[in-house]
């Protein structure tokens, strides 16, 4: 029987509809002496992320709370109340030492698992196994944020467009030509919508709108806040992405080995396929991950990216500056907004719902079409120069 569970006593007659109800702590004080320490942790755990999940969190998140307790459980093999500020100094100083920031992440989830601990537990555990429960991070092994992140300063726009042109003219050449183009579209279309490494990794053919707005959008999820999982948001490809992302799906995506107009594809698929897929008969390839992205494109702005910034970082505000740049210069002349006006609908003489009309300036529509008539939106092949099957 689990730990939740109803029993109906033995002694007496229980009413017509009632049973007696044993709490988790009742249950478990009648079977101490059946279960270790070790069980008992893992009981603990499997409470905490019930906690969590009760406040809201993604499973991912849930996920990675209990990472770092078990990582140096396991290493010392111990339970987490025999710990010692002085055992968590060794381990993070010499196996366990990483990068700031990580250790700084991984030692806060190790308190917050204590203060659980303390709040809930300590005076089980005191009464079971005689230890008092005190979390190992102390007023002097704490982690304190001091600003211990690297100031990375963008490139120019002048590097950017000739980092860019650069590596245009080198895809012809690329040893995989496939996977050179799929990078060069992921970096220039990163460039121009600022999105993360994570949404744009994501994305599936299926995410791809090319009727909203001017130039077309496309969906990501978001990033959510403290751990509340992601969100859906759009995010804009301006004519330049929309010309270089339609070449992408029309020329380039149909060259790797999987099925591109499956419902689930990816936009942009990794090269290799795992083991189990290929096994399994899927024709859905996996996505792309981000640290393959990361390391793409620093291979690539090593190569060709001049200037005195010798390394571009996705991860950082590089190119996301650039793209709130663009945007900018980009956006459209503000469009004049009249007033709502309330519409008879010829059925049943019902006003319908107010709509609100927008209409650009006389400006804004001459300049549209003009490029439309000189064949500027015409979508082209960025290794030949020549228009797209659709523009011709």
């Amino acid at each position: 029987m689990g730990d939740f569970e109803t029993r109906t006593p033995t002694s007496g007659q229980p009413s017509d509809g009632l049973a007696e109800v044993f709490s988790l702590h009742t249950h478990r004080a009648g079977r101490a002496g059946q279960q270790d320490e070790r069980s008992y942790f893992f009981d603990t755990l499997a409470e905490y992320q019930w906690a969590r999940d009760a406040a809201g969190l993604m499973p991912s998140s849930i996920d990675q709370l209990v990472k770092p307790v078990l990582e140096i459980c396991e290493h010392y093999d111990l339970v987490p109340w025999q710990l010692t500020p002085t055992l968590l100094d060794r381990y993070f100083a010499g196996p366990g030492k990483r990068a700031r920031p990580t250790v700084r992440t991984k030692i806060n989830k190790i308190d917050a698992y204590f203060a659980f601990l303390e709040q809930r537990y300590a005076g089980e555990i005191h009464r079971r196994f005689g230890t008092a429960v005190e979390s190992p991070v102390d007023p002097f092994n704490r982690p304190r944020h001091r600003g211990d992140f690297g100031l990375r300063v963008p490139p120019s726009q002048r590097a950017m467009r000739e980092f860019f042109a650069a590596w245009r003219d080198a895809l012809p050449r690329a040893r995989k030509p496939a996977i050179a183009c799929r990078d060069y579209v992921m970096a220039k279309l990163d460039y121009l919508s600022g999105v993360r490494a994570s949404e744009l990794c994501g994305v599936g053919l299926c995410d791809v709108h090319w009727e909203l707005g001017k130039w077309g959008r496309f969906v990501v999820q978001g990033k959510g806040a403290r751990g509340s999982g992601p969100r859906p948001r759009e995010a804009f490809m301006f004519q330049e992405g929309r010309e270089l992302l339609w070449w992408y799906v029309e020329e380039v995506r149909g060259l790797f080995h999987d099925d591109p107009e499956h419902p689930l594809a990816p936009l942009f698929p990794s090269e290799r396929l795992p083991v189990e897929l290929a096994a399994a008969n899927i024709p859905v390839a996996a996505a792309i991950t981000p640290g393959t992205f990361r390391r793409n494109l620093k291979a690539a702005s090593l190569l060709y990216l001049p200037g005195p910034v010798g390394e571009l970082y996705i991860a950082a505000d590089q190119l996301h500056r650039h793209a709130l740049r663009l945007r900018s210069d980009r956006a459209p002349a503000p469009p004049v907004v009249d007033r709502p006006r309330a519409r008879r609908s010829p059925r049943d003489g019902r006003p319908d719902l107010p709509r609100t009309a927008l209409r650009y300036p006389p400006q804004g529509r001459r300049e549209v079409r003009a490029r439309g008539a000189s064949g500027q939106g015409a979508a082209s092949n960025p290794l030949t120069g020549r228009q797209s099957r659709e523009h011709r």
